[in-house]
């Protein structure tokens, strides 16, 4: 079977991305679960222990509070309520903090630091898994044990309003509830008002037991305008307003029923120093959390400050202040000041109740737990707590009584944060055979695709694929059969549920025939090798060729992504790895430079003059060699090539010398623009100086001047009306940041109401579907025309016109200068680099990975999912649509790798003599990006129990899953565009 290069690139990388997918499914655990099934009758309470007989209290204590209200505001950090912020902006709720009937806790969430998975934590009490964030757009039903599930099952009335997140994790659960979108992060006034308007009226009411309430107008600040936004006093002073409303009426209701009723504030997760969050830092890990009741009044001189506790506790805390049993799942402990003034005996009964269901869960997901130092300190404190009911019993009034009882609930205490601890070590169950059969599939394809590679670089613009030999079928079959029998031993045995089992199967079967099918094609192309001895003296004749060396520049391509690979072993590098990317560029230019230097001192002007005035199109068949190799590379001893005579006088000369030091340059003046990573993200920098109130004139005048600049340099491939559309599509970019309140117009009043810039974004939209269909009613032309590349040409530069000026409406003001830059590198390396140099294709597409790679951290990106800004995918939109809002986040944060992999096949396009060049370009591509895929998902899987795992490596797992998806599908666009059957073969360059 024979194939293009390209297009069986395209297929082994979306193979790949299967096999990564199903990695990614067995990696990202389950958490730890009770074996006991929630929707199942529940279990009666444990009774109390007693030395030597049996405890008359077997049920439930009674509720200490008639009602609770929950106010979770999206995204409040801790010290927006016990820092400055709070103090100017929040007086009730610092007045309750510092001197009202309250208890104050830090609650520290884990990542990732996103709404659903949080909810889920407050709620059962577990820590849900990381790849929650994935399914925080579209949240499931919750089937675990949970608060709210015990509340309906004990009768009591609940009614939520706010994020409709929650209707969906606890459908049917409310007897009221109004949801709101939580993605349209445009919106922070209206999502707020649609919930408190409904408090005047709930409040009076006496009907309901339980009040949620959800804001997120703070989270969406957050994510538009950053921490240090004004608009974040305002929404702190109404949610202060809020709380005061709340706690007013609650007090009044409390002398009507004459029972204590309960007000909780806290936050799902913080807010980073961006606005952004899901990641570890502390900005986003430390929430408020505040429990106000009368039942906690304080003397004067009572001067309580917040204290660490976990966000699961939460849990726990409200199961034992409603009366409820304690969610299963929950590894929270009880906070012990709730419950401090009440009676030592409803003391112990609350913590020993908390202890043995931790215990129980101890006991059911961790084998050797009786060696756990957790379970020894609670049957110490059961034995002990048995002891004081007996002489509580015996109605002993003496002081031992009560120094007994604080040693037992000193006791219960720590076993219960020992208890707590061990559970959340254990909390991930790995699906480790989902994820040996997702290596295997990703590792077969990298293979094949390494085995693949002398054919590319020998110039073959299709492959042989050996699918139809004998051997191929025999082996074939018995590997499906292994497999197969493998498969039913491993869901017949394995104690814990495995995802690939779990399919029907007709689908499992359908992965063991392409894990057989891969394994085949390796084994036959492994033979063919072997046995076909004609082909073994060609690559022996050809690695013994002059032409065949390795240049410098192609030997520091090879060294850098080889080195980058073996980077990502360790935390330290995975976390700054930007910096990696900034050595690797930076590295590229000295060597460039160094080459330009030496062909321009040293190098024959004959052959090169060519190279500088040959027309589009031809520059592949005298300048830039078409197979994959180093061909062009020079011998020691040699004269290497030269700059042309025509260019050795005037500007060109000095261009050309000069062009490796400008992108040095631009790249040292991006790096200062945004600073990234976890060592230097919280430094300031030229980014914060522009976003900053103060300064927004400054940068309304650079994002004109770089909208300007992109202009330029994008408008010169493209016909009048694209170039019309490319005009007026800037500047509607501008009036929609003005819109919005990011730029100012020079005549615009600094304080200028702002609106959401729906028109504005909208009118952009129109010109980028423009020139979107304008380039590819071009592209689909040149398919039919084969021989006219240059329609083509023009096609491909304009689909990239589209995709830049997408990128500038959904970039932030002070990025703009980022993708301008981008746009000038791009110039000065294609025409003083590229083609005067006359690197071959593999080089060239090596090249643009490397700046693909840096202008993603150039951004502002990292590996932290904090700093991925969600804001770009609600550009232009009223209400939350899924897809297209995902569709534009990742472009939004992938423009970097997309928009230099498209110029690369604008690039070979124009200057290459045949469109194999694509193919091999393609193929090139797949295979730089799948290395580093293939490597890290080994690593990870080595490092499954390191102690950053879920902070440092599984984000940027997902961040290698994604930047998959997107190579697959910059693939497709290569192979779309590649006329190999209409090109002419490969030549040897002419002389």
């Amino acid at each position: 079977m024979r194939l293009g290069s390209g297009a069986f690139a395209a297929i082994c990388v979306a193979v790949e991305v299967l096999g990564v997918a199903i990695f990614l499914r067995g990696f990202f655990p389950a958490s730890v679960r009770s074996s006991s099934r929630a929707g199942l009758q529940a279990e009666p309470p444990a009774p109390e222990p007693l030395a030597g007989a049996s405890s008359n209290w077997s049920k439930l204590p009674l509720p200490l509070f008639s009602k609770a209200v929950i106010v979770l505001i999206d995204a409040l950090r801790d010290d927006f309520v016990f820092g400055s912020k709070g103090a100017r902006y929040m007086p009730f709720t610092t007045y309750l903090v510092g001197k009202g009937p309250s208890h104050s806790f830090v609650a520290e969430a884990k990542p990732p630091t996103v709404t659903m998975p949080r909810i889920k934590a407050l709620m059962t009490g577990s820590l849900p898994g990381f790849v929650d964030v994935i399914r925080n757009l579209n949240s499931p039903a919750l089937l675990e044990d949970n608060v709210i599930r015990q509340a309906k099952a004990a009768g009591k009335r609940m009614i939520f309003y706010g994020d409709e997140t929650w209707v969906k994790l606890f459908p049917k659960h409310f007897v009221e509830y109004d949801g709101t979108t939580s993605f349209f992060v445009s919106d922070y006034t209206e999502v707020d008002n649609n919930v408190t308007r409904h408090l005047e009226k709930v409040l009076q009411r006496g009907d309901w037991d339980m009040l949620i309430l959800h804001y997120l107008g703070l989270d969406h600040i957050g994510h538009v305008s950053g921490p240090e936004s004004p608009l974040i006093g305002r929404k702190l002073r109404e949610m202060d307003g809020v709380l005061m409303k709340i706690h007013t009426a609650l007090l009044t209701k409390e002398r009507e029923t004459l029972s204590p009723n309960l007000l909780v504030l806290c936050g799902d997760h913080g807010m980073s120093e961006t606005g952004s969050h899901g990641a570890a830092s502390a900005e986003e890990v430390r929430t408020p959390l505040v429990l106000v009741s009368s039942a906690f009044e304080r003397k004067p001189d009572d001067i309580r400050h917040p204290t660490q506790v976990q966000q699961t506790d939460l849990a726990a805390t409200l199961a034992v202040g409603l009366g409820l049993p304690i969610p299963k799942d929950s590894i929270g402990s009880l906070l012990f000041p709730v419950v401090e003034r009440r009676p030592m005996r409803e003391q112990l009964r609350f913590l020993h109740l908390n202890a043995i269901q931790l215990s129980r869960l101890l006991q059911e997901n961790v084998p050797s737990y009786e060696k756990d130092p957790g379970f020894e300190q609670f049957m110490m404190a059961e034995r002990l707590h048995g002891n004081w009911v007996k002489l509580h019993l015996e109605e002993d009034r003496s002081g031992a009584l009560l120094n007994l009882g604080t040693k037992v609930a000193r006791q219960y205490l720590g076993a219960l944060r020992t208890l707590s601890l061990a559970l959340s070590v254990h909390v991930a169950q790995y699906d480790i055979y989902s994820m040996a059969v997702g290596v295997i599939i990703v590792l077969e394809t990298l293979i094949l695709l390494l085995l693949s590679t002398p054919q590319v670089l020998h110039r073959r613009a299709e492959l042989e694929m050996p699918l139809s030999s004998p051997l191929f079928s025999l082996l074939f079959y018995l590997m499906f059969l292994i497999l197969s029998a493998i498969h039913v031993v491993v869901c017949t045995s394995a104690e814990s549920s495995c995802y690939l089992c779990s399919l029907p199967w007709l689908v499992a079967g359908g992965v063991m025939v392409l894990v057989s099918a891969l394994l085949c094609v390796i084994v036959s192309t492994l033979a063919r090798m072997v046995m076909d001895s004609t082909s073994l003296w060609k690559v022996q004749q050809s690695a013994a060729h002059p032409c065949s060396g390795w240049s410098e520049v192609g030997l520091l391509l090879l060294l850098g992504t080889v080195g980058h690979v073996l980077s990502l072993g360790a935390s330290s590098f995975v976390e700054e790895e930007h910096q990696t990317w900034y050595f690797l560029v930076n590295t590229l230019c000295l060597a460039l430079s160094q080459e330009t230097c030496r062909s321009y001192f040293l190098g024959d002007d004959s052959e090169l003059q060519r190279c500088f005035h040959t027309q589009p199109g031809t520059v592949g068949a005298n300048c830039m060699q078409q197979a994959c190799t180093a061909c062009e590379a020079s011998k020691p001893g040699q004269a290497s090539k030269g700059l042309p005579s025509g260019a050795r006088g005037g500007h060109t000369r000095w261009a050309v010398l000069a062009g490796p030091w400008l992108v040095l340059a631009c790249c040292r003046l991006l790096r200062s623009l945004n600073h990234t990573g976890v060592q230097g993200a919280h430094r300031p920098d030229l980014g914060h100086w522009l976003t900053s109130s103060s300064h927004k004139m400054e940068l309304s005048y650079l994002a004109a001047l770089s909208l300007l600049v992109i202009f330029m340099l994008a408008q010169r491939g493209c016909s009048p009306m694209s170039k019309v559309a490319l005009a007026l599509g800037l500047l509607g970019v501008f009036c929609y940041r003005a819109a919005i309140g990011n730029l100012l117009f020079p005549w615009q009043p600094a304080n200028k109401g702002i609106s959401k810039g729906i028109l504005e974004a909208r009118f952009v939209y129109v010109f980028v579907l423009g020139i979107l269909f304008t380039g590819t009613k071009d592209l689909l032309k040149s398919q039919v025309i084969a021989t006219d590349f240059k329609v083509k040409t023009v096609g491909l530069w304009e689909l990239y016109t589209g995709l830049v000026l997408l990128a500038a409406l959904l970039l932030r003001p002070h990025n703009h200068p980022v993708l301008a830059f981008s746009l000038l590198i791009q110039t000065i390396m294609t025409k003083f680099i590229w083609k005067p140099l006359r690197h071959d294709v593999a080089e060239i597409t090596v090249m643009h990975y490397w700046f693909g790679q840096a202008f993603f951290y150039f951004q502002g990106n990292s590996n932290n999912i904090a700093t991925i800004d969600i804001s770009a995918g609600f550009v232009g939109l009223d209400t939350y649509m899924e897809i297209p809002a995902t569709l534009l986040t990742v472009f939004g944060t992938y423009v970097g790798p997309v928009l230099w992999a498209v110029h690369l096949a604008h690039f070979l396009s124009a200057e290459a003599s045949s469109d194999s060049a694509m193919g091999c370009a393609c193929f090139c591509y797949a295979l730089i990006c799948s290395v580093p895929v293939a490597t890290y998902i080994i690593l990870v899987t080595s490092l499954r129990y390191h102690l950053f795992i879920w902070s440092v490596f599984s984000p940027k797992l997902l961040y290698e899953g994604m930047h998959l998806l997107i190579t697959a599908a910059l693939c497709v666009l290569f192979t779309a565009t590649d006329q190999t059957g209409h090109a002419r073969p490969w030549t040897k360059m002419d002389a």
